[in-house]
């Protein structure tokens, strides 16, 4: 029997579902990279601004894209045992899984990467029950 994973990825957050047969397993994975650091639930520090307080944009950036790395190992581990791969969410990071897989794993069978809107857990475990015989669809890297 075929195992197929669905997962929706955003940067914040990743729902995967792998599906053996009609018995599926739900995973939620967490990414800790942030685009601004230092800010909690939207608040700003109340601390006087001063040039040695701000962390240069290079390592926000290295920071940001160690975490991504990080949070996408996970990813292909949760579904490492997976025979079909479909990746779908809002943004660029399911063309960066898409690209990681490619590189780090290039026999995984990734059968679509689609766009689509924010999905609850119950939404992606919906989408992974259905059709899975979609064509390879890529999006412009």
């Amino acid at each position: 029997m075929k195992t197929r994973a669905s997962l929706w990825i955003g940067h914040r957050k990743a729902v995967i579902v792998v599906m053996s047969g009609q018995a599926g397993r739900t995973t939620v994975i967490l990414s800790k990279a942030e685009r601004q650091p230092g800010r909690f639930a939207g608040v700003r520090s109340t601390a006087p601004y001063e040039t040695g307080q701000v962390q240069a944009d290079n390592k926000l950036q290295r920071r940001f894209t160690k975490r991504l790395e990080r949070y996408y190992d996970k990813i292909i581990t949760a579904v490492r045992h997976a025979d079909d791969i479909r990746i779908f969410g809002p943004g660029e990071a399911k063309v960066e899984l898409k690209k990681r897989f490619n590189r780090d794993k290039p026999d995984t069978r990734v059968r679509a990467v689609e766009t689509s809107g924010w999905m609850a857990e119950h939404q992606v475990a919906a989408r992974a029950r259905g059709p899975f015989s979609l064509p390879l669809r890529e999006q412009a890297a």
